[in-house]
């Protein structure tokens, strides 16, 4: 169905659109996108860089051999 939709049916749509909610209404919408795609790029480079400074961190833990273990 969406595969017939041309360049004439595109604007078509975007002036309707442009028309229904008008030229303020679509600016403050796109801008609160472009927030929240800023966020979401922040919030997975702080996840990322908390779980590299949490590798960093970590230790080995396991308890050292003894002779008694050895044998």
């Amino acid at each position: 169905m969406l595969n017939n939709i041309g360049l004439p049916g595109l604007l078509l749509i975007a002036v309707v659109v442009l028309v229904l909610f008008g030229r303020g209404k679509i600016s403050s919408l796109m801008g609160e996108v472009g927030k929240g795609i800023t966020a979401f790029k922040k919030g997975v480079k702080d996840g990322s860089e908390e779980i590299e400074n949490n590798l960093e961190s970590a230790r080995d833990v396991t308890p050292e051999a003894t002779e008694k273990d050895k044998v």
